[in-house]
Order: C-alpha cells, then structure tokens, then sequence
C-alpha cells in the first residue's frame, strides 16, 4: 500500500527506511522513468555468458556421461532458483542504486570483508581460461604445453581490454554479446544438425520416467561435482550478486543516478562513493517502479532462464547422444573426446565447431569473472574504507584487483595447477556454500528492511525459502561428508 504522506517533495531528504548506521544515509530521489526492453537489455546477457561457460558447456553435460539424463530436473531447478535470486538482487539495486552487497553491509558491517573473501576465494582459480586454451589445443591441434602460456596470454588480453575501456561497462557488454551470439548459432546447429530423435526422446524420459532413477544418480556423483553443478546451473556463487553492479553501471532505476566504472586512462573519473537513493513512495514513483519491475523481470527471464536453461538441456544431449554412460574419460578429456567423436559421426569440421564453441564459451566466462571480482571487491571498498578518497576511485581499485587477478592466476598455472576440471570443482563447491548464505541475507534485505510495497512477498518470498534449503541442505551435506573423510 503507498502511503500517501510521502511524495517527491521529501527529495534530498534521509530515507529513513533504508538502515544507516554502517553506511551513510541514503537520501530521498524520484525514481527515473522506466526504459523499454530493448534499451535495458544487457546485464543478464553478462549473467548468462558467465553461466554457460561455468554449468552449461562443462559440468552437466559431464554428469551426463555419467548418469544420463536423470539430473535434467536437477539443473532446472537449479537455474529456476536463480533466476528469483537474481530478481531479488536485482530488486534491491532498482530501488537504491547500491548493489546487494553495500545493501548486506547496511545490515552488518563485518559482511563487507567476508563477501571480498567470498568473491575472491572461489574465483580467483582460473578453470575458464585454462578450458578455453585447453580446447583451443584441441581444434588446432596444439600440443597440451601451450595451454600454460595461452591461458596466462588470454588473461593479460583480458585486462588490458577491460583497462582501456572508457566505460568498462559498455565494452564488456558488446564483447558479451558478439560472444554469446556466437554460442547461440552453435546451439542453433545443435538443434537442427547434431542432435537426434533419440536425443530428445532420453531428454522427455529423464524429465518423465527417470524421476525416480535420481537418487541413485545422485549417488554415483562425488557429492563436491555435484554441489559445484548445482551452484553453477546458471551463474553462481558471488557471480549472480554482480548483476546488481551490471544494473547500476546499465543505468537501470535507481543506478542511473549513480557513478559507473570508467577507466583511469580513457574515461572520466568520479572519485565519490557509491552511495544510493530512495524514491518517496507516492503514485507516481510506485507506477515507475512497477514499471522498472517488469522490464528488469522480462529481461532477467528470457535472457537468463530461457536461454540458460535451453543451453543445459543441449550440451547435456550432446555428450549423452556421442558419448553415453559410463565412458572412462575423465576430466576436461571428455571434451577431447566428444570432438573427436564429433568428428567421427558427423564430419571433420564437427569437432573443430565444438572445439571453437568452448574457447569462445570459457573465455567469456573468464572474461565476466575478471570482471565481476573486481566489480563487487571496489564497490565494498570504496563504499566502506575508501569513502573520502580522492586517490583511490571506484575505478582504480576495480583495476588494481583485476590485474592481482590477473598476476595470481599465472601463479597458479605456473605452480603447475592446470586442470580445469578440478579447478572449475573447487570454486563451483565454494560457491554452493555461498549462495546460501546470500539467499539468506536477501531474505532480510528485502523483506525485512524494503517497504513492504516494493518489497519481497508472495512466491517471490516462498522461492527464496527454497533457494535457503536448497542451498543449505546441500552444503550441510558436503560439509559432513568431508568430515566424515577426515574422521
């Protein structure tokens, strides 16, 4: 219900319902009219290009060589959970401008410096890039030493593109993309080119007849991979808390009011912090909202969910139709090994397309995890310990933790930690645990502190219960499993 009593005449007013006691006070603004469709879309193409890279392209269809498709249920309701997370993230940022996790912060102070280590700790181990160069030696036929030096290479591209973008937004969002339409033709061939009747046939059957064959699928999986896929149906982890930094840098409600990430050499700095706004609750600014609501939610839906889901589906009914169940191959080998049946079931340039597709598909995974890092790592500091700094902007911290991503990633690689599989495992099992601690925090965020007329309710609050016990369950179960190992 609005309440009449507030209307834009509060602007520049504190906004008493937003918490102020560890940040400063969020002052009162009218909410910016709402942008169509087409104009706002962007941050969930950044959401998806990272998903398929990290779920899509290498865990789930992985599972699939090893239970068929008794998990399709699994991976969807694992993207479905997402895609409420991510609107609630989203809702957040619409209605401030801050992102979820300055939001967390306005909570509890101490959850600036936990969620660096939550970003920084299950990310910082660079499985994409070495996949990508891992499959880039397999469509050229290049011998397994050159994955080393063309990961630490493709890094270092990373960042300088991301350091001479005028706004760091703009060009991510244009690389994303051009990449992702590349995959999407792939999944286009897919559909019309490689996969078969039978394909589809075991795809209804494992959403229909194999319901109950799931536990003893389950069963067959080490419980971290199967955390890991399940945190990485879609984005996950800390990487679906940076949609709310894409839609503050998108100029989505109430970002477009605040400062976006430049760079220190080609753009325009600001060196204030990212300190939001909240929109008095009178008709007009409700009617903005709704507005803003609906379009965030019809490009977080098609974008993210659709396309994600449609992307595990296939690349789970591609390694199940050319490789089947039970196969030896471990590791990223079966990304070897599907090209090369590719190639022997369908044509010599099969396997070379497929090949290509996963370069294309982890590098822009990489690509958005540079960039999400150093995203959520320069809005927590600048917004918390940076404030009055004239030296260190949004913009330069956001570099600096870039190129340490950059530098400790060669470390990795060169200490002789290369297999992407194991990498990908480690930080798609950390997240798990992550997620359900954000799940949570929304919960309290939303609910708690939004006004109830913009806030979480309904299904929207029921789904994030589920993403709670979803997520939780799951991770208590890893967590007393690896006990049990150690005891």
């Amino acid at each position: 219900m609005v309440d009449p009593a507030v209307n834009s005449t509060a602007s520049g007013q504190t906004a008493s319902e937003i918490r102020s006691g560890n940040l400063p006070p969020v002052t009162y603004r009218d909410l910016p009219e709402p942008l169509s469709l087409k104009k706002v879309v962007g941050p969930s193409v950044l959401l998806l290009a990272g998903s398929i890279g990290s779920g899509e392209f290498v865990l789930w269809p992985y599972i699939s060589t090893q239970t068929g498709l008794a998990l399709v249920w699994l991976a969807t309701i694992g993207i479905l959970t997402q895609y409420f997370l991510n609107m609630e993230i989203t809702r957040y940022t619409l209605a401030t401008g801050e992102t979820a996790v300055t939001g967390f912060t306005r909570l509890w102070k101490p959850w600036s410096w936990l969620f660096i280590i939550m970003a920084v700790v299950p990310w910082m181990w660079p499985g994409w890039a070495t996949g990508s160069s891992t499959a880039l030696t397999y469509a050229f036929g290049l011998s397994e030493g050159a994955v080393i030096p063309i990961t630490i290479a493709s890094l270092v591209l990373i960042g300088i593109i991301l350091t001479v973008s005028p706004v760091v937004y703009k060009t991510v969002e244009k690389i994303q993309f051009f990449l992702v339409a590349l995959i999407v033709l792939f999944m286009l061939y897919m559909v019309f080119g490689l996969l078969t009747g039978e394909s589809w046939s075991a795809l209804v059957s494992g959403f229909t007849t194999e319901v109950p064959q799931i536990p003893e699928a389950i069963g067959k999986l080490p419980i971290a991979l199967l955390l890991g896929a399940i945190a990485f149906a879609g984005a996950g982890g800390v990487m679906n808390l940076a949609q709310s930094n894409w839609v503050r840098d998108k100029g989505m409600g109430m970002g477009a009011l605040l400062p976006k990430i430049v760079s220190p050499i080609t753009g325009e700095e600001t060196t204030g912090a990212a300190i939001g706004h909240f929109f008095p609750q009178d008709e007009a600014n409700m009617k903005r909202w709704r507005g803003w609501w609906r379009v965030a939610d019809r490009e977080q839906f098609l974008t993210f969910f659709v396309l994600g889901l449609l992307a595990i589906l296939l690349f789970m009914m591609l390694a199940y139709t050319y490789l089947g169940v039970g196969g030896e191959a471990k590791n990223f080998d079966f990304v070897r090994l599907l090209g090369q049946t590719l190639n022997e079931s369908v044509g010599s340039w099969a396997g070379p397309a497929f090949w290509f597709t996963g370069v294309v598909v982890l590098l822009s995974t990489n690509l958005t995890v540079l960039d999400m890092i150093g995203r959520i790592v320069a809005d927590i500091a600048k917004n918390n310990w940076l404030r009055d700094s004239q030296a260190w902007s949004e913009s330069r911290l956001y570099f600096l933790v870039v190129w340490l991503m950059v530098a400790f990633g060669s470390i990795i690689l060169l200490s002789g930690v290369s297999q992407p599989l194991l990498l990908l495992v480690i930080a798609s099992a950390l997240n798990g645990l992550v997620m359900f601690v954000y799940s949570v925090l929304l919960i309290q965020l939303n609910r708690c502190m939004l006004p109830r007329a913009i806030g979480l309710t309904g299904v929207r609050y029921v789904a994030i219960l589920w993403a709670v016990l979803f997520y939780g369950g799951f991770s208590l179960y890893l967590l007393s499993d690896q006990l049990g190992k150690l005891f």
